[in-house]
């Protein structure tokens, strides 16, 4: 079901616009649901394959990186791998990304190893 869920909020953005939908975006990005908040980080890989995103690329970074510290470890595997993939076309914007973390918690550093996976090579 969550895949579904992933799914139909990537065509919501596809039909509505991904730019038009950006308030959509957080307001999902922000339920209490985690599965909601799942479904856009998921639902939208690569963003930077999607219009709008692909032009802005650091709109994209700054939305997900928002969510390093989510409470649900779910969403954070996601969003760490939603940065890994856009490393694979920007890795200089993941690269000043990450730098400025400070990786105080568990929950950050759990993202900013899967976002930096592709760099430490």
């Amino acid at each position: 079901m969550q895949e579904f869920l992933a799914m139909a909020f990537d065509n919501y953005c596809k039909v509505n616009g991904y730019e038009n939908s950006l308030e959509t975006i957080n307001e999902w990005l922000n339920s209490k649901d985690a599965n909601n908040r799942r479904a856009v980080s998921e639902g939208l890989r690569i963003w930077t394959n999607r219009p709008y995103f692909k032009e802005n690329p650091q709109k994209a970074i700054n939305i997900l990186s928002k969510y390093k510290t989510d409470e649900s470890e779910y969403v954070r595997k996601s969003i760490g791998n939603a940065l890994k993939d856009i490393s694979k076309k920007h890795p200089e914007l993941i690269k000043n990304e990450l730098m400025n973390w400070k990786l105080e918690t568990n929950a950050i550093t759990q993202v900013y190893k899967l976002a930096n996976k592709l760099l430490e090579k």
